[in-house]
């Protein structure tokens, strides 16, 4: 009896250890994927503000928790479901599909890169009363739109790392990087929106120390933005750049073969991708589509 008991607890032993060197593993392919497409998020971060500054301030807050919640419906209920069904019964269409996500981001970093150099107002051109409302509206659906793109391209990398492991370890891993990159990304966009109000509120206070935080606050917050904005081009470019080198080992090897330090690895990216977007968006001008 005692010798089937102590067999037993053997038993749960090894499956303790084995239950944690799995989670352990899976801790480790979500650290691991979530680097891979720190990128995206850093765009995401970066874009998201801009789609809520300029709108009733009360508002600012619960327009950021409709976006944030339409990202994590479309990543749980559309996106996951949708990579897991392709990588089941057409697994060879991940990486063409990886590799068009990745020419899009060219292209749209090609565009805000020119927007940065070449400003022009796209607004004036078309000027059409509308109320509030309908320009809250107008925002969230572009807003959700444009997180649903950077969400797919999430969810294809977090994909692509865990490709040759179990199902259950691909739920995992999936559901887990989405959750966190969205919570993330959300906790930042809201606290870059409401820094202004924190700067204005402090700017009232009776202590001097911070009545002076509150004023540099509120004089940065344009240079903050344009910042944000640079950075965002920049991150997307790097990402696009990125699928392309890692997926195409004739590219891979190349950039290395160079041997350069990562800055100028980096830059040589960048400047890959925006010739990529130049030539998608010639293309698409010579056809007519855009």
């Amino acid at each position: 009896m005692s010798t089937g008991l102590l067999a037993l607890l053997d038993d749960v032993v090894a499956l303790v250890k084995a239950s944690a060197i799995s989670l352990d593993d899976i801790g480790l392919q979500v650290s691991k994927t979530s680097t891979k497409v720190s990128g995206i998020v850093i765009d995401d971060a970066a874009v998201t503000p801009k789609y809520v500054i300029g709108l009733d301030p009360s508002k600012e807050l619960s327009i950021i928790w409709h976006i944030a919640k339409n990202s994590l419906i479309n990543k749980f209920l559309i996106l996951i479901p949708a990579i897991l069904v392709f990588g089941f019964y057409l697994p060879w269409l991940i990486k063409p599909l990886l590799m068009f996500g990745g020419l899009f981001l060219c292209y749209e970093g090609y565009h805000k890169l020119h927007e940065i150099f070449f400003p022009h107002n796209r607004e004036a051109q078309n000027v059409i009363e509308i109320s509030v409302d309908e320009l809250e509206k107008i925002r969230k659906d572009s807003a959700v739109r444009t997180d649903f793109v950077l969400s797919a391209e999430i969810v294809a990398i977090a994909y692509a790392t865990v490709l040759e492991t179990s199902l259950l370890n691909q739920i995992i891993v999936l559901l887990a990087v989405s959750l966190i990159m969205t919570i993330g990304v959300y906790s930042v966009v809201a606290i870059i929106v409401k820094l202004d109000d924190i700067g204005l509120s402090m700017a009232k206070s009776k202590s001097v120390f911070l009545k002076q935080i509150g004023v540099l606050i509120v004089q940065t917050m344009p240079g903050l933005l344009l910042l944000l904005s640079y950075i965002g081009v920049t991150a997307m470019l790097w990402v696009g750049a990125g699928i392309f080198v890692h997926n195409i080992k004739v590219l891979e090897d190349a950039l290395h073969s160079l041997h350069l330090t990562w800055i100028f690895e980096t830059l040589l990216q960048i400047v890959f991708a925006t010739c990529l977007g130049a030539l998608s968006a010639l293309s698409l001008r010579i056809l007519k589509i855009s």
